[in-house]
């Protein structure tokens, strides 16, 4: 599984013109299910992002996390995390997960976010959508939890 996980002052993504979905101050989280990611792997996403210490302290050090700060999270599917651009222009995508597969993991960590206290708000899965926001520092960090 892979995420892009960006610090965010303000993020929203809309469907067909209306906006389904914001956050901030806190994440965007963009993420991509890969082929053979498993049930497991949604927590331990989640746990991750909950906890990545990107977030500022008193000092100015990025020390606190979204549990620490109580920011928020857009979750927003992105199966383009799965590119394969080793050969030719036109990237490949097959190693992402089939979409019944990849649509229950990306909504698997959303659920996750939010019972570890996140709150977290999605986007709509296999849509297309518009995404904006204000990236904090900026601060954009990939994840990706195997196995």
């Amino acid at each position: 599984m892979k995420a892009l996980v960006q610090r965010v002052s303000e993020a929203s993504v809309s469907v067909d013109g209306a906006v389904i979905g914001r956050a901030g101050p806190g994440v965007l989280v963009l993420v991509c299910a890969i082929q053979g990611d498993t049930d497991a792997l949604p927590s331990r996403m989640a746990a991750k992002i909950a906890k990545l210490r990107i977030f500022r302290d008193e000092a100015g050090r990025m020390n606190r996390s979204l549990l620490d700060t109580g920011g928020a999270a857009l979750v927003v599917s992105q199966f383009t995390l799965a590119a394969d651009t080793r050969t030719g222009n036109r990237p490949g995508f097959s190693t992402a997960a089939a979409p019944e597969i990849g649509a229950r993991l990306y909504e698997a960590l959303a659920a996750e976010l939010s019972a570890l206290g996140v709150p977290v708000e999605t986007g709509r899965f296999g849509a297309d959508m518009k995404v904006a926001l204000v990236n904090d520092g900026p601060v954009t960090i990939p994840l990706e939890i195997t196995g």
